[in-house]
């Protein structure tokens, strides 16, 4: 189960109530910030831009391939371990708009995890440290400490155990 609070909202859908949200500058600096970590070549910039702009928690020799995107309205709420790579084009969300609801959570990324390229990661989960998570995954839940998922709905495709195992041959 996703770990985020909702925020129910009445009339129009909840992403009409974006700015009662989240406040006009911030995302707008938030923009210009995770556009310029995209398409940075230089994963010292992107880490900076994103420790000191976007006040998220980045741990040492992490790596964000080009095109990924980071949540433009909270991406402080995202934690990323060391030694993690972040695959192409790849999103990690803290935030999701409903129509009668808007929900804001968590994300946490543990050390030595790769994430595949085109995967999704909706707010409130946590990826364990060692995890590997397939390319074009969406991470709806928890991601057990050693794991491989994938998929969409993602699954579990190997335990810790059978990773321990198959690394070990």
């Amino acid at each position: 189960m996703r770990r985020t609070e909702r925020y129910p909202v009445s009339g129009a859908n909840s992403l009409w109530h974006v700015y009662d949200t989240v406040p006009f500058w911030k995302v707008v600096k938030n923009f210009i910030f995770i556009q310029a970590a995209r398409y940075s070549p230089f994963l010292s910039w992107k880490n900076f831009f994103y420790r000191v702009f976007l006040k998220m928690k980045v741990g040492k020799e992490t790596s964000f391939a080009l095109m990924v995107m980071v949540d433009v309205m909270f991406p402080e709420r995202i934690k990323v371990g060391d030694n993690t790579i972040v695959g192409y084009n790849t999103t990690i969300l803290a935030h999701e708009y409903l129509i009668d609801e808007y929900r804001i959570g968590d994300v946490i990324i543990g050390d030595r995890v790769l994430i595949g390229a085109n995967s999704t990661i909706l707010p409130g989960v946590t990826i364990g440290n060692d995890a590997v998570v397939s390319a074009a995954t969406l991470v709806n839940a928890d991601v057990p400490e050693g794991c491989f998922v994938g998929g969409n709905p993602m699954r579990i495709i190997y335990t810790k155990e059978q990773m321990m195992e198959r690394n070990n041959k």
